[in-house]
Order: structure tokens, then C-alpha cells, then sequence
């Protein structure tokens, strides 16, 4: 039986939901799992999801942020035994309603929306995570080692595929070295160098610690009528100070899509009043531009592991991130300056 009859078996079996078809379809953090998109025999949609690592995180906190009235969260269907998963050949399953509408940059992302989507963050941190989720949710380190380490990795392994008679010859391999003696070794040693600075500052400091969602950009926001907003994905929630999710809106982290001064002002209107720390907004900055450029690099240097389609898609995610209006631009061009004049009182 393949995956797909299994899936709908088990669905069936362990939630009483009668899924008539099923799709793959991308997903976010969870790199080992399967995801599909079930179509049930009343016309519900759900993404089912048969995950082999992580923790379950994503269904605690979304279903303690729903059973709260957090709106714009989709609760997780529970099984016929009460719980938010069930388990077979060692992997969670889940399932969750397909979410409605398309995503917020596909469709227009009006002032309303924009307030709506502030109100639903507002509520989100405003939310106190119960017991379960206390156990199961990581606390945010200020320790930028996890992405430190890889983006220090970067230039041996660069150097070594560019010594490689049989990596250069591939032309991405080619264009990832280029970049990187062209500017990017200069960029990730800075980058490196501010995150340990601004870490051991923020460890030695005090903080409120709230329920984030770690990975809120408009990529995971979903817009449907007038004012509905979904948040979806929360494979990456932390419990960490707010500026770990406001990053996403003080000028974003997509270089495709950088939020202006007009969405970040109407944002807030609907987040309300916000003393932001210039100094962990920075932190956080650092550590998401050390990420998107050591995974991607990575990507790419592994040309017998991965599609030239994924590698070259990799390389423009490493390229945007050097680009203009990329997120290293913003971190180490006055971003203590840029957070300031965000302040609220």
C-alpha cells in the first residue's frame, strides 16, 4: 500500500475523517515529513502531516492559541481518543484544516488587513502558553551558535568545491564562489561578529519572554474577505521577547517583499503601542541572515545530494539576502537606527 492509501486509512481510522483524495504539497521547517493536502467527502479540505522528527510543538501551541480565541489560528482535529496526534511507525500524525483564503502575497494586503494582522500577532504574544506547551516549547538562548557555527563552515567548504575540478565545473558552484569572494566572506564574518557581540549582551540582560511564533513573514500569513488573517506553520514557535516576531515587520526579512513605513504604521495600529529593543531586533536580525545564508550555501555545495532546480533556487535565496533591499543590507546598515525610529510609546 503506498503512502498516499495509508495516509487516508489511518485519517480515517484514528480522526472518523473520510478523505476522498490526497496531494503533496511544499511544506515549512519540518524537513521529515510527509504533508498532503486531503480533500474529504463533505468538500473539507485538511493538511495532513506524518512527521518523522521535531516535537509537536506546532499542535500545542496552535491548539492552546485557538482554545484561548486567538483568531486566525486553526486548532488541530482531534483523534477519536481525545489527543492532538496519533502515531504509526514511529511518526506523529496530524491533521488540521486546510486554511482559507490565499497567501498574503498573492492577494492585496490592504490597511485593514495589515491592522488585522497586527491585532492577531498582539494576541498571539498576549496569550499565556499553558503547562503542556511550557514543556514542550524552546526558550529562545541569544546563543547564535546553531547558525554561527554552519556560516563559519561557509569558506572552507567553498574553498574546498572551488579547489574541486569536478565542483567548479558546475556552473552554480561556480556562481556561489564568485559571491563569495566578491563580497560575501566580508559580510558573514561581519555578521558573525555582531551576533556574539549583541548574545553575550542579551544573556547578561532581562527580558519579557512571550509565545512567538518564530517564523511569522508574509509567506506564512494567509488573507481571505476583508479582514480574515491566518497565521499558518508553526513549526518554529519560541518562547522569546516580542522582537523575535517583529523582525518580520520592521522591514521584513523577504527581499522580494520588504514592509515599508506605511505597513509597518499600519501594523501597529492594530498591534498597539511597542517599546522596541534596538538591540535584539539587531540580534535577531543577525542570526536570520546568518541562516538564510549558511542553509542555502550549503544547498548548493551539495551537487550530488540535490536537484539543480533546488540548488539554483538556493542560490538566488543566498544572492537576495547580499541584494539591496536583503536582509544583510538592514543588519549592517543602521539597524539600531531603523529600530529606534520605529519606538512607540
Amino acid at each position: 500500500m503506498d503512502v498516499d492509501h495509508r495516509l487516508r486509512a489511518w485519517v480515517r481510522e484514528d480522526f472518523g475523517v473520510e478523505l476522498t483524495s490526497v496531494e503533496p504539497v511544499e511544506h515549512g521547517a519540518d524537513a521529515a515529513a510527509e504533508v498532503r493536502r486531503g480533500l474529504a467527502s463533505d468538500g473539507a479540505g485538511y493538511a495532513v502531516k506524518w512527521s518523522g522528527g521535531g516535537t509537536p510543538v506546532a499542535l500545542l501551541v496552535a491548539a492552546r492559541l485557538a482554545e484561548c480565541g486567538v483568531p486566525g489560528v486553526l486548532a488541530p482535529v482531534a483523534t477519536r481518543a481525545g489527543r492532538l496526534w496519533s502515531e504509526h511507525d514511529g511518526r506523529r500524525l496530524s491533521l488540521v484544516p486546510w486554511a482559507p483564503g490565499i497567501g498574503a502575497l498573492d492577494g492585496e494586503l490592504t490597511a485593514r488587513r495589515w491592522r488585522r494582522y497586527g491585532a492577531l500577532l498582539a494576541q498571539v504574544h498576549a496569550t499565556p502558553p499553558s503547562d503542556a506547551v511550557l514543556r514542550t516549547l524552546p526558550r529562545e538562548p541569544h546563543d547564535p551558535e546553531r547558525w554561527a557555527a554552519p556560516a563559519r563552515a561557509l569558506g572552507p567548504a567553498v574553498e574546498a568545491a572551488a579547489a574541486d575540478a569536478g565542483a567548479t565545473a558546475d556552473p552554480l558552484v561556480r556562481a556561489l564562489a564568485e559571491q563569495w569572494r566578491g563580497g560575501a566572506a566580508a559580510v558573514v564574518a561581519a555578521l558573525l561578529d555582531r551576533a556574539d557581540a549583541l548574545g553575550r549582551v542579551l544573556r547578561a540582560q532581562q527580558a519579557t519572554e512571550v509565545v512567538c511564533h518564530g517564523d511569522p513573514h508574509l509567506l506564512n500569513v494567509l488573507v481571505s474577505g476583508d479582514e480574515d488573517v491566518w497565521l499558518i506553520d508553526w513549526d518554529d514557535a519560541v518562547l522569546a521577547p516580542r522582537e523575535r516576531d517583529l523582525m518580520f515587520v520592521l522591514g521584513g526579512v523577504l527581499p522580494f517583499a520588504p514592509v515599508g513605513a506605511q505597513e509597518q504604521a499600519w501594523f501597529f495600529d492594530g498591534y498597539g503601542p511597542v517599546d522596541v529593543d534596538p538591540d535584539r531586533l539587531a540580534y535577531y536580525r543577525c542570526v536570520r541572515a546568518l541562516e538564510d545564508l549558511a542553509g542555502p550555501a550549503e544547498e548548493v555545495l551539495d551537487v550530488g545530494g540535490r536537484g539543480d532546480r533546488q540548488r539554483a533556487d538556493a542560490l538566488g535565496t543566498f544572492s537576495s539576502v547580499l541584494s539591496p533591499t536583503g536582509l544583510a543590507r538592514l543588519v549592517l546598515g543602521g539597524t539600531t537606527a531603523a529600530a529606534a525610529a520605529q519606538r512607540r510609546s
